[in-house]
């Protein structure tokens, strides 16, 4: 097994819960904190961080975990092969398709709209309560949940990648 790969892994697990744990605390706590701000507030929180949210920690990991994860499925069938393989693929399929496939398809649709959204219209607000907050809210816990799931099935994997 290649060393390269074993330190790769070790990456991998680290960086997904990392990921995973920042959109689960979103929906365990601060999206609730948000929908039960008064007025607008939660509206222009939420429209705030959505443009703070391109910092470069954040956005490093979550866009650099795309391509490892796919490299770590292609290594996992080609090279290693038989359960452990399977295991691998599993955990980069569970990224790339959970946590980044949808982001694209969910979250970021979400959020461009509440961006394009005018803060003090009845239309905005009806938006963030009916539909923004329960849909993001759900999507976000399962991309933070298939962070969780592909570290958790690559730490099943270190004693045979070790």
């Amino acid at each position: 097994m290649s060393a390269l790969f074993l330190i790769i892994v070790q990456f991998a697990i680290i960086a997904y819960a990392l990921i995973g744990g920042i959109f689960i605390a979103f929906s365990d706590f601060i999206m609730r904190s948000l929908a039960r701000t008064s007025g607008t507030g939660g509206v222009e929180a939420m429209q705030t961080i959505n443009r703070e949210v391109f910092r470069w920690i954040f956005m490093a990991l979550f866009l650099g975990l795309a391509p490892l994860s796919l490299g770590v499925v292609i290594y996992g069938v080609f090279m290693v092969g038989g359960s452990t393989g399977t295991v691998l693929a599993a955990a980069g399929l569970s990224y790339f398709v959970g946590c980044f496939g949808v982001t694209v398809a969910y979250n970021v649709p979400l959020n461009e709209r509440l961006a394009k959204m005018n803060i003090g219209e009845e239309t905005t607000t009806r938006f963030w309560r009916d539909t923004y907050l329960p849909q993001w809210t759900w999507w976000n816990s399962v991309r933070g949940g298939a962070c969780i799931l592909a570290a958790a099935l690559l730490l099943t994997t270190l004693p045979a990648l070790g």
